[in-house]
């Protein structure tokens, strides 16, 4: 049977999730952060997780941006098959959400028009738009706001696939490393196996959407994940970089098929906040 959803409900629905996204901590995010705080080792990684809790329960009493960068909104629709959009066109029913929550929710506006003109938008659209078919009536709704400092530090490896497992842990290794202080550890770093260039960084995107402390249901991706987080802490980058045994709270990985010929690693990752809020309407 059909469901006829308005358009204009993914429109509230956006405006709402990304003034709560840039306001308030995700109930994993926050769990995260605690328990880093309780297992860190260094006494000034102890003091900077502290300050960063400390920070984000100001900005949810006072409704204060947890951080000044409110970054592109990125949007995942998961789109029921059995749904029919009525009142308009999604796109533009996406972007207006994005508008009325950057504007009316006083979030600062990063976007530019043309990457190379650099006139800004003042309202923070477009969106970056990504749509699924799936079965059912409903549609979910993911809005994670990505701002650039970690966005900036992610990597697409185009490995060989004699490279194997082994080269994929030193790509996703060789990607920290090089963000070092500059993605505001401690980060959550997604990472995509496989697909193709486009695939891999798409999938390492979604993956930090994913709920931290979660694991993939596949039996070496589970133990690579788990693998990639001990080794990342171990490199002492620690939180603000300055030092400590939390560089991550969480490495996601997801897979796809690919090619006989190719072993693409996309590592995308994302700062101590990881803003993302979920809905399903």
């Amino acid at each position: 049977m059909i469901r006829t959803i308005q358009v204009g409900e993914i429109t509230r629905n956006i405006k709402e999730m990304c003034i709560e996204a840039n306001h308030f901590l995700s109930e994993d995010m926050d769990c995260a952060l605690k328990n880093a705080e309780q297992t860190e080792k260094a006494p000034l990684g102890k003091q900077i997780l502290g300050q960063l809790q400390e920070n984000l329960e100001i900005a949810a009493k006072d409704m204060i941006p947890i951080c000044q960068d409110t970054g592109m909104a990125v949007i995942f629709l998961e789109i029921g098959q059995d749904v029919h959009l009525e009142g308009g066109d999604l796109t533009e029913a996406v972007n207006e959400g994005v508008r009325q929550g950057y504007v009316e929710g006083y979030l600062r506006k990063s976007v530019v028009g043309d990457p190379i003109l650099r006139e800004n938008t003042k309202d923070n659209t477009p969106a970056i738009l990504h749509t699924r078919i799936v079965p059912g009536d409903q549609v979910k709704i993911k809005v994670a706001p990505k701002g650039f400092g970690s966005e900036n530090m992610s990597r697409v490896f185009m490995l060989k696939p004699a490279e194997g497992i082994e080269g994929v842990k030193q790509a996703i290794l060789t990607a920290v490393k090089d963000a070092g202080p500059n993605a505001c550890p401690p980060m959550v770093v997604g990472v995509g196996i496989g697909g193709t260039f486009e695939k891999c960084a798409l999938m390492a995107k979604e993956a930090l959407t994913r709920e931290v402390g979660t694991h993939s249901d596949i039996a070496w991706v589970k133990d690579l994940e788990e693998e990639m987080l001990s080794k990342i802490n171990g490199l002492g980058i620690g939180p603000g970089g300055l030092g400590g045994t939390t560089t991550a709270l969480a490495v996601n990985v997801n897979t796809y098929p690919t090619h006989i010929a190719g072993l693409p690693v996309g590592i995308n990752i994302c700062c101590h906040v990881n803003r993302h809020a979920v809905r399903t309407i």
